[in-house]
């Protein structure tokens, strides 16, 4: 009985999240510095065409765009944080941002600034990331395997970086350059409805996979032979659940940048809010981050007259909730 309430509880609990983040979606919609610092009327919005026209061309894509956002990269943390045994694990320490920033900056320099070309050059670089991590972390003969896996990351971010660098110093100063390290710094100001379209089809799948599959992860966090004698194919799953939140991933940032913190911190809360159950975890990570990003985003177009980097920010914030959370008696994960 009292298990029963629990999950009504926290189901109810998400019902209530997915009301705040539709709120906070339909308030950010009116949200802005037209006509003027703060909230748009309706009186506005139907009698200003200029209005309407920042409304439905601009702010819908954007904010539409910073869910997505928000839901993928914290998708991605739970997956990878579970799979892998290790709450420090985010898209960012496994080589999988660094990944796609890089396949990303590729793109632009070589190739073409297609958004197609530029995701699916994200996105191969992106699992070449995590590939290279999970194989290092394999080969590596001491320690345990979360101090493997994070030592693997670190040495494949760094290798990304450096190519990264290597891109920006022989990028053309005048053109591409610019437009590698505002896109570095993180950002929804460029988006528009083909953007947001053209990573529709990806993020949809890779949530949807990951969402079905939710009740898996538990099974999928132990050890291969517990996994299997409790009826799951571990290693299949796993690259299921993987490759499902690297493409989500892969393609939020090959249009908003790199955005950190968001995938590491909101898992962290979730958990202390909802428990270490993925089924309620998972889906509250989701709206939690989407909820995170929008404001994120609210704010960086909002609080001064020129707009503030959403990867600023993200960090900013992130750290310092995260900072609270480690204070505290309890760990994030003990639940």
């Amino acid at each position: 009985m009292k298990a029963s309430t629990r999950m009504v509880s926290r189901t109810q609990a998400l019902v209530w999240l997915a009301v705040l983040l539709v709120v906070v979606f339909l308030v950010s919609v009116f949200m802005g510095r037209y006509p003027g610092p703060g909230l748009m009327t309706l009186d506005r919005l139907s009698s200003d065409e200029l209005a309407r026209s920042l409304v439905f061309n601009l702010r819908l894509p954007r904010l539409l765009t910073a869910v997505l956002l928000g839901m993928s990269l914290s998708a991605a943390g739970v997956i990878f944080q579970m799979i892998f045994g290790n709450p420090l694990v985010e898209p960012g320490f496994l080589g999988v941002s660094q990944g796609a920033s890089f396949g990303a900056a590729f793109s632009i320099i070589f190739l073409t600034h297609s958004a197609w070309a530029v995701q699916s050059s994200a996105a191969l670089f992106a699992f070449m990331g995590l590939g290279l991590s999970y194989f290092i972390a394999r080969r590596v003969r001491f320690g345990g395997w979360v101090l493997r896996l994070v030592l693997a990351g670190i040495a494949v971010s760094a290798l990304f970086s450096a190519g990264l660098g290597v891109l920006k110093y022989v990028a053309d100063p005048l053109s591409q350059l610019p437009e590698i390290t505002f896109w570095l710094l993180g950002g929804l100001w460029s988006v528009t409805w083909p953007q947001f379209l053209s990573i529709l089809p990806a993020v949809v799948f890779g949530l949807v996979v990951a969402y079905q599959m939710r009740w898996r992860i538990n099974l999928l966090s132990l050890n291969d032979e517990t996994a299997y004698s409790l009826g799951a194919a571990p290693g299949r799953e796993r690259t299921l659940l993987l490759s499902a939140a690297v493409i989500a991933t892969s393609a939020v940032i090959s249009v908003a940048g790199m955005v950190s913190w968001v995938g590491l911190i909101i898992p962290h809360i979730a958990r202390r809010l909802f428990g270490a159950d993925a089924r309620y975890v998972l889906p509250a990570s989701m709206l939690i981050g989407a909820i995170f990003t929008v404001l994120c985003d609210d704010l960086a177009r909002v609080l001064f007259s020129g707009e503030i980097p959403l990867g600023i920010l993200t960090s900013l914030i992130g750290a310092i909730i995260f900072m609270g959370l480690m204070v505290r008696q309890t760990s994030p994960v003990e639940k």
